[in-house]
């Protein structure tokens, strides 16, 4: 595997620090503290939810924030899976609220009272317990110390959560037998490799805590650092966005590149804007839905003396008389809630947030100092694959921001031999996708019907597709 040497000198050298880091007990790292009650859920939590900040890095000055929810079937056997949420820098509170934890929000517009939660049926605590971190610093609750702290990269913000890990175990001993697992989406798909590599350097080296490593498991993955676009063109043909004409086009005077653009190749250029044209409107999330007024708030607008940009939206939203709220139409509207419920001071409270530590919560923070440095995710998934670990990568079918295409691109080229080739995976009777199964152990498997990130779109068939794999059952 020389190909794949390049990318881990690194972690060999940063192997000792580790140990230096993780040996010596922080001085800030305390065991996390139970949330009973919830404010916007009626009664007590009827699941046992931790919440607390563990120290890394240097003199600890990065504090990261995590929700812990232990499996409600049987926590002492069942897997333990820590989830990372993708952007870089969207918080984790977004997997546990809108895609695979144990609540979600009432799917209500907003009426001036605190959002209300309500339990999540498909939720994946079911049969496992899962760490949700706000990682890389300065994502979610997590706050750096220094200014100097505050700047991370890919490959910092995977040995950060490594760190954490080994920290995180050191005080919940109790979990250090089960089977582990490392998730994410969108973004994640580059972080959960690395950290994955990292404990598998970590074990190989006899470092403590010995951490059980099982596999792991992406949802619409981005491949690269620079995402997936050169796939959404071929998306779109597939999905009858564009004419065969000008696909063909495309491809020849792109010649498949259609991102890094030679800006004197006119002809592409101008089959590019035409692409665009056609594609304005759409919504890449998923492209059967409906498009919605923007309503990503920008940092220090959300709370501002100003209208917010969320009351700014629902003014939008009220002016294109589409006030009921369904699964139909503008599906972003629920998620708005989480603004005025995550930055709610009772919410921040029973959350145990230190109090000081951020100005505002914001669901995807695109301005924290933050440096893409991997590259391509697709070595370290060679190295994964020769240790024998599992994994799964699945992919909603109508998602334009990772398309499966790329994702069965990636696969493709490890260049290990199916197993269990292109298949139906039925959920209650109906096909829920599609599957193929690898000689490295690695599962792939489309969501019919699902956007990015498919939990979102189809909770139930997601919960089926997780609880059959880590039961080590065929999808």
């Amino acid at each position: 595997m020389e190909k794949v040497r390049g990318p881990f000198s690194s972690f060999c050298c940063n192997l000792f620090l580790l140990f230096v880091l993780v040996s010596v007990r922080p001085n800030l790292a305390v065991a996390g503290s139970v949330v009973k009650f919830l404010p916007g859920f009626e009664g007590p939590l009827p699941f046992v939810l931790e919440t607390g900040y563990i120290g890394v890095g240097e003199s600890e000055d990065v504090q990261l924030f995590y929700y812990f929810v232990k499996s409600e079937s049987n926590p002492q056997i069942d897997p333990l899976l820590i989830w990372l949420t993708g952007g870089p820098g969207c918080s984790s509170f977004s997997g546990l609220a809108y895609e695979i934890g144990p609540v979600k929000f009432q799917g209500v517009l907003y009426d001036g009272t605190l959002p209300k939660l309500v339990t999540n049926p498909y939720s994946w605590t079911k049969l496992a317990s899962i760490i949700f971190l706000d990682s890389p610093v300065g994502t979610g609750f997590s706050y750096a110390r220094t200014a100097k702290a505050s700047q991370s990269s890919d490959l910092q913000a995977s040995e950060h959560t490594y760190e954490f890990l080994r920290k995180w175990l050191h005080d919940n001993p109790e979990y250090m037998s089960n089977s582990f697992y490392i998730g994410g989406d969108s973004y994640a798909g580059i972080n959960v490799p690395i950290v994955a590599q990292l404990v598998s350097n970590g074990n190989d080296a006899g470092i403590e805590p010995h951490i059980h490593l099982k596999g792991y498991i992406l949802g619409n993955p981005a491949p690269t650092t620079q995402g997936d676009g050169n796939h959404a063109i071929p998306f779109a043909h597939r999905m009858a966005l564009i004419s065969d004409e000008l696909y063909e086009s495309l491809k020849a005077t792109c010649k498949g590149e259609y991102v890094n653009i030679d800006p004197s190749n006119a002809p592409c250029l101008k089959n590019i804007q035409a692409y665009n044209k056609l594609i304005d409107n759409i919504n890449i999330e998923h492209v059967l839905e409906p498009t919605c007024p923007d309503v990503s708030p920008k940092p220090n607008n959300l709370f501002s003396g100003r209208r917010s940009t969320v009351e700014t939206f629902y003014k939008k939203f009220e002016e294109l008389d589409v006030l009921e709220f369904n699964a139909v139409e503008c599906r972003v509207t629920g998620e708005e809630l989480l603004y005025y419920w995550a930055n709610d001071r009772s919410v921040q409270e029973a959350l145990h947030v230190r109090k000081g530590t951020i100005n505002e919560w914001i669901r995807c923070n695109y301005s924290i100092p933050y440096t893409k440095n991997a590259g391509s995710a697709v070595p370290y998934h060679a190295n994964l694959s020769t240790k024998g670990y599992r994994s799964l990568i699945y992919s909603g079918d109508h998602d334009m921001i990772s398309p499966y295409l790329g994702t069965e691109e990636w696969i493709r080229s490890l260049n290990y031999p199916t197993i269990d080739d292109w298949r139906q995976w039925i959920h209650q009777g109906q096909v829920a996708g599609y599957t193929r199964t690898y000689a490295n152990k690695m599962t792939f498997a489309t969501v019919k019907g699902a956007g990015h990130a498919a939990p979102y779109y189809k909770p139930a068939e997601c919960r089926s597709m997780f609880g059959r794999w880590i039961s080590y059952q065929p999808l």
